[in-house]
Formats: structure tokens, C-alpha cells, sequence
């Protein structure tokens, strides 16, 4: 994945702390239960009311498709197109946002920018902590886990924690199940959606329908801070 977000927390584990973000301000959702999307959409939603945030949304969801865990932005950037999320989205399965483009993509949001920024990205964390998605007020601190410096990504933003951190990060990236993230990326999308209508006054409500992300054969991108990883199971 790009970043490995960490979190303050007095007795954390180091591979499990977030500068710059307080545990006060962390919330958090497990993918499995009853009504996550709607948990996960009623806490953004209380966030964006809360920092008093205007729309329109724009989605900036990191990661790359080449590996399992990283697959996380790039699904819920997917998901979000099919279930006619009427806010800006980059970072798709198509078009991934990730190490190498993430500051051309930032600046392209920046600019004339008139809009909430939400940024969306796999994280890894603790063995109880997996399945987790945090909703969390403040940006994305992306590469801190794999010692990049990458830009601070979006107003607030949404993480999963797809595996265990700590160690041999690149290998436990790759071989994270692509069931687990994808449905945790069918939790968070349909939550960003259920948010948005909330965020807009919109009196639509998602119908929570999901259909498989479209993808169409592209040249491999770039992987974990930048380094070329090769097609999985290739």
C-alpha cells in the first residue's frame, strides 16, 4: 500500500500509531456487522457536520491494484462510479492514485478547489483490529509505515485495516485475501454514498445495490513507495 496510517494511543504498538491524530478523535466500525455502511455513513456524516465542511465531496482513494492489501482505495474509487457517487472521484482501479502520482493528483484537486476533500486507503494494524474501518477527522499521513514522505491527503478520511502490521509489510500486503477487501470496500463505498446524500440534503437515499468494479486490462503501475512489484500469482 502507499501508507500505513498510525495512531497516537498510549501502549500502542509503534507500527499501530498515527502521528498527528489523537486516539480521542478515533472511530471506528468492524466491516461485519449488522448496518456497518450505515455506521460508517452516520459518523462521517456527524464529521463533515461537525468541521463544517461544504460540498460538494471529493474522494481521493489511494493504493494500487498490483497488490491485495493496497487493492482497498482503487475498489472503493471503483465502487463509488458504479453506484453514481455524484462527487469527484480519484483513484479508481482503473486510474489508481499512488505513490508516484499522488502529489499530481493533490495538486489537480487544489486547484480553484472548492470542495471537501475525503481521502480513502488501506492501513494495517493489530490481529483484532483487522476487518476495522476508521472514520477519522484530518488528513491521511501516507508512507510513514514504509519510511516515504508523501503529502497529508484530504479534510478527513476513511481507512481499513486489511492485516497485520509490524513486519514484512510488502509480503503481508500481497498476501491479504482479496474477499476481506473487497468487502470491506462494499462497507466503506456504500457508507461514502449513504454520507454524501446526508452531507447534500439530498433526499436519495443509496439503494445499497453493488455491482462488480469494471476493469479494463492497463499496464501494471507502480507499487509500495514506488518500487515495481510484479502481477500477483504471475
Amino acid at each position: 500500500m502507499d501508507s500505513l496510517n498510525l495512531r497516537i494511543s498510549r501502549g500502542s504498538p509503534a507500527h499501530n500509531l498515527v502521528p498527528g491524530v489523537l486516539a480521542i478523535s478515533y472511530s471506528s466500525v468492524l466491516f461485519s456487522v449488522e448496518g456497518a455502511a450505515e455506521k460508517v455513513a452516520a459518523k462521517l456524516a456527524c464529521l463533515l457536520r461537525e468541521g463544517r465542511f461544504r460540498p460538494p465531496l471529493c474522494a481521493v482513494c489511494i493504493g494500487t491494484d498490483r497488490s491485495t492489501g493496497d487493492a482497498l482505495g482503487p475498489l472503493v474509487g471503483s465502487y463509488l462510479q458504479n453506484m453514481g457517487f455524484r462527487g469527484r472521484i480519484l483513484g479508481t482501479l482503473d486510474q489508481p492514485v499512488h505513490a508516484e502520482n499522488l502529489s499530481d493528483a493533490l495538486a489537480e484537486v487544489e486547484e480553484g478547489r472548492e470542495t471537501t476533500v475525503l481521502g480513502v486507503d488501506a492501513c494495517l494494524g493489530t490481529r483484532s483490529e483487522i476487518g476495522s474501518i476508521l472514520v477519522r477527522r484530518g488528513p491521511l499521513i501516507p508512507g510513514l509505515g514504509v519510511k516515504k514522505r508523501l503529502p497529508p491527503v484530504g479534510d478527513l478520511h476513511v481507512a481499513g485495516v486489511v492485516n497485520l502490521g509490524g513486519f514484512m509489510e510488502y509480503v503481508v500486503l500481497q498476501n491479504t485475501r482479496l474477499s476481506l477487501v473487497m468487502r470491506m470496500a462494499q462497507v466503506i463505498s456504500k457508507g461514502i454514498v449513504k454520507a454524501e446524500n446526508l452531507f447534500t440534503g439530498s433526499s436519495a437515499v443509496a439503494s445499497g445495490e453493488m455491482t462488480e468494479p469494471k476493469s479494463r486490462v492497463t499496464p501494471w503501475g507502480q507499487g509500495i513507495s514506488g518500487l515495481l512489484l510484479p502481477p500477483l500469482g504471475g
